[in-house]
């Protein structure tokens, strides 16, 4: 199940790194997604489970995610840097090894990369639903992925 690559960007802000106290609000903040229903603290968020492609350590990444039949849609924004998220090319490493944290559950995904006219639809009903991502596109000439992720069968 091997993903198709998408270029990066040569163009858009740097990857922001976060400090110390980041880093902890960040680890706090993964406890309390993963314990709820994807909705806690005013944000739609899911814990995105990967295996770091370099490490071979699991990585868990707060990521806001749209409804998709039973299943979450996650766009690999990166707040318009012009590199991919790490936990986007951690999962394009590792797809058959993801997973969602979400109501308390660990659950193993499939990963889909949407493509062509179905990423196309994708992406204007995320634009509809937040304008902002419109904007963000703007800072980069990279093409967001867009993954669905659904329950992984047995």
């Amino acid at each position: 199940m091997a993903l198709a690559p998408i270029p990066e960007g040569t163009r858009g802000p740097e990857p922001r790194h976060p400090g110390r106290f980041a880093r902890g609000a960040a680890d706090w903040m993964v406890r309390r997604l993963a314990a709820a229903d994807g909705r806690a603290m005013l944000t739609k968020a899911i814990v995105v489970v990967t295996i770091g492609r370099k490490t071979g350590e699991e990585r868990r990444t707060p990521v806001g995610w749209f409804p998709a039949d039973g299943g979450w849609i996650v766009l690999a924004s990166a707040s318009g840097s012009r590199r991919h998220p790490q936990w986007y090319r951690n999962i394009a490493a590792n797809p058959g090894r993801v997973a969602v944290e979400t109501n308390g559950e660990h659950v193993p995904v499939d990963v889909e990369q949407l493509a062509g006219a179905e990423r196309d639809a994708e992406w204007a009903r995320i634009v509809e639903a937040l304008p902002a991502f419109a904007r963000t596109a703007r800072k980069t000439d990279r093409e967001f992925p867009i993954l669905r992720l659904t329950r992984r069968a047995g």
